[in-house]
């Protein structure tokens, strides 16, 4: 007999069991439903988070690509994880210091790396409560602490 779902009056169990079973092969429902968010993500499910830096690092880029992409290593606040955070835009490597306050946020890619940098899943965002962008315009200048 065919593989087809149930059809009729008395085919809703049969249904609702089926679908609460194959919902557990959806990657997100599965994130969602065990909480594993709050538990594993760096951030804890936040989109943002502030950290102190640790040290500047250099990563190599994948191949065939050949550079070495400015990043900074980062000890969250809020947990004490310690992540990598790439800094986006030509010698803004320049405005952070060690032990400076930034802002981090996802890379775009739901907590994956991406594209020739391995390993980095975050972007600076702020540094010492300015805009990394506004300092690379050369709107705002950073606090002297």
């Amino acid at each position: 007999m065919g593989k087809n779902k149930p059809r009729g009056l008395q085919a809703a169990r049969k249904l609702r069991t089926t679908r609460r079973e194959n919902r557990w092969a959806d990657k997100q429902y599965k994130r969602r439903a065990l909480g594993t968010a709050f538990k594993h993500q760096p951030l804890g499910g936040a989109s943002m988070a502030k950290g102190i830096v640790l040290e500047k690092i250099g990563v190599e880029a994948k191949q065939p690509n050949s550079a070495i992409r400015k990043c900074v290593r980062v000890q969250l606040i809020k947990n004490g994880k310690k992540v990598t955070a790439f800094v986006p835009q030509d010698g803004c490597l320049n405005f952070i210091e060690e032990n400076d306050e930034v802002l981090i946020s996802g890379f775009g890619r739901k907590g994956r790396a991406v594209g020739d940098i391995p390993g980095v899943r975050f972007k600076v965002v702020k540094v010492s409560s300015v805009s990394l962008l506004a300092l690379y315009k050369e709107k705002k200048e950073k606090p002297r602490s």
